[in-house]
């Protein structure tokens, strides 16, 4: 088991793909209530499946398996909530952590969130020029919640 650490926030600007690495996810929610998510994703060549519990403050426990990438693909197809979370994912290295750069597309197109993981709950970090405002208790952010209320459909 490991614990998540996780603090998201919207971009001021797309600065960070001129450096970034960028692998495809397609995603789905086989259960996403409040108290518990359970996640199939093929991210580039790999599929995990993902069991987390709620969050409480920036934490939660995460439970992630491999999983092979055509059983992930029968899932998203036939099991998984609709919609399904589209996005590409962008690496950014920055001052000793990995800032993790989501542009989503379908649903949830023109939606774009950086999220950092980080080792403690009072861990201090440095944002990057471009991150902005933060969105970490902000329940729509939630990619479990952008399935019941996509991006497209916000005012």
């Amino acid at each position: 088991m490991a614990l998540e650490i996780e603090r998201k926030f919207l971009l001021l600007s797309d600065e960070y793909k001129a450096t970034s690495t960028s692998k495809r996810i397609v995603q789905g929610y086989i259960c996403s209530d409040k108290n518990r998510v359970v996640r199939v994703r093929i991210y580039g060549e790999k599929a995990y499946i993902t069991i987390k519990n709620a969050t409480i403050g920036f934490a939660r426990n995460e439970f992630e398996y491999t999983i092979p990438v055509e059983d992930a693909q029968v899932m998203l197809a036939e099991i998984c909530e609709k919609p399904i979370i589209e996005k590409v994912r962008h690496r950014y290295d920055y001052k000793g952590f990995c800032w993790e750069i989501d542009e989503f597309h379908g649903e949830n197109e023109g939606l774009v969130m950086a999220e950092i993981e980080l080792p403690s709950v009072n861990c201090v970090f440095e944002k990057p020029p471009f991150i902005g405002e933060e969105v970490t208790n902000d329940t729509r952010y939630y990619n479990a919640s952008l399935i019941r209320n996509p991006y497209k459909n916000w005012k």
